[in-house]
């Protein structure tokens, strides 16, 4: 398919700035891919759609503090540096975005911090915007780790809000959250709320957690009109013995899996053998989920509404159909629905 294919106007109001008061009773669109038929409901209206011992698939990445503000030597310029991924704990390497680009040559020093108490060296050029950081730092690493998160802020996407603020603290992470490294959050396991959970349990509707390390892949801008050329940025992934059992158990015993997220989809989709299984796994995928793609897993997928021409899109649509998916979306805009990451979400069922 096409890159163009992928575009559509939204509305700068339909962008949510905050969450829903509530976790759970944000808007929820449902989305019956074989037929194209459209429900409006409440997002804690999700379990009427699933039967006991289906299984919904968590991904319970936590965001770490990844965006940071320094000054380039010499000029002073303010600097804003998006850190993606540590590439080597002795030397201190990280994989990073830097804003603005232009300017930051190999060799450049960037200061942050009160005093300029920490320094790094830009190694490399990456991408137009990526670069590779060596910080400069005497301590132990968990006195780095701890000097990189307390000059951090959570990497709020700058379409949201130009810079994070206190309400983000608690709901620009799931209740789920246990495994730091992610720098963006699994979207669709934020409407999930301790009362909707319990539900779940006493419906006897299961649950399991993989994770996925959300970097840039989802966010890296699309440049290619022909999707079967673009690369993916690799993401760290985790599959536990706990979870591919559960997963394969389930559909084994002809019940359903929930993909909540993308990313869950894309982490189960990776590696699926003959039989249709999942197996335990740890690794990195660079794997891009666009129409037409056969899937092998899950069932049902919960998601966000996302902007126009992201991959993020382009894997809902896969598992939706491409028509049905875009004609959801023009139906979103006309009911006022709230688009991103704090936006009202999707069941495609």
């Amino acid at each position: 398919m096409k890159l163009s294919q992928f575009g559509f106007e939204l509305p700068q109001e339909l962008i949510a700035k905050y969450p829903s008061q509530e976790r759970d009773e944000c808007r929820l669109m449902v989305v019956h891919k074989d037929t194209g038929d459209i429900e409006h409901k409440i997002f804690k209206d999700i379990i009427e759609y699933a039967a006991p011992h289906d299984l919904f698939v968590f991904n319970d990445a936590k965001v770490f503090p990844a965006r940071m503000r320094g000054n380039k030597e010499k000029t002073g310029a303010e600097i804003d540096v998006f850190l993606l991924r540590e590439l080597n704990k002795e030397q201190r390497l990280w994989d990073v975005l830097v804003d603005p680009a232009r300017k930051i040559r190999i060799g450049n020093k960037l200061y942050f911090g009160e005093n300029d108490s920490l320094v790094a060296e830009v190694i490399d050029n990456t991408t137009s915007r990526g670069r590779t950081l060596r910080f400069l730092f005497d301590g132990t690493y968990e006195e780095f780790r701890e000097t990189l998160y307390q000059m951090g802020s959570l990497p709020i996407p700058k379409w949201i809000r130009p810079q994070a603020e206190e309400i983000d603290k608690e709901r620009f992470q799931t209740i789920f959250a246990k495994n730091e490294g992610a720098v963006a959050c699994p979207a669709a396991g934020l409407h999930f709320s301790k009362i909707l959970f319990k539900k779940m349990e006493i419906s006897d509707i299961d649950s399991t957690f993989l994770t996925l390390y959300m970097g840039n892949a989802h966010f890296h801008n699309v440049d290619v009109e022909d999707l079967s050329k673009h690369k993916m940025d690799s993401e760290q992934y985790v599959i536990s013995e706990e979870t591919a059992a559960k997963v394969n158990g389930t559909k084994a015993a002809g019940h359903k899996i929930f993909a909540v997220g993308v990313t869950v989809v894309r982490a189960l989709e990776t590696y699926v053998t003959t039989k249709k299984e999942i197996r335990a796994n740890e690794g990195w995928t660079n794997k891009f989920i666009f129409p037409p793609y056969q899937f092998s897993i899950m069932d049902a997928v919960v998601t966000n509404f996302h902007l126009p021409y992201s991959t993020m899109l382009m894997s809902a649509a896969a598992f939706g159909g491409y028509h049905n998916i875009m004609n959801a979306y023009k139906v979103a805009i006309s009911e006022g629905y709230q688009f991103g990451t704090y936006g009202d979400a999707m069941l495609i069922i």
